[in-house]
């Protein structure tokens, strides 16, 4: 038996640990790019909009690509269980500590619907 061979872990810096300062060089923005590539696609604004249900929906999705960035939907999600998500993403914001945890279960318990999957990317 062999020793295991490990990688060599390098320092990484966290936002505390960085200050930016200005320099001497001055970059005009129309002469930056932020072009972001992932997988053949090239996103404008190199942001993901995260697949969380109180994050991601359809018109935020849409509204993410007309900026350049790209929104992750979880089709798991409220999304494709109910006809109106936003009424069910309100339960679960208005309910108390102590009765979130019933709540929650009952909305993702509902079944995922497909016509629903398909109606959510269309209105994207």
């Amino acid at each position: 038996m062999g020793v295991p061979q490990f990688k060599e872990i390098r320092r990484a810096y966290g936002f505390d640990e960085v200050a930016i300062a200005p320099g001497s060089v001055t970059i005009n923005p129309e002469m930056t790019n932020t072009d972001f590539s992932v997988d053949g696609i090239t996103l404008s604004t190199p942001i993901l909009g995260s697949a969380m249900d109180a994050v991601a929906s359809p018109k935020f999705a849409s509204t993410m690509d007309g900026l350049g960035g790209m929104a992750v939907m979880n089709l798991e999600g409220v999304q494709t269980r109910y006809n109106n998500p936003d009424d069910m993403l309100d339960e679960i914001v208005e309910a108390s500590e102590e009765s979130v945890t019933g709540i929650l279960q009952k909305v993702y318990s509902a079944p995922i619907r497909e016509e629903l999957v398909g109606e959510r990317v269309q209105e994207i």
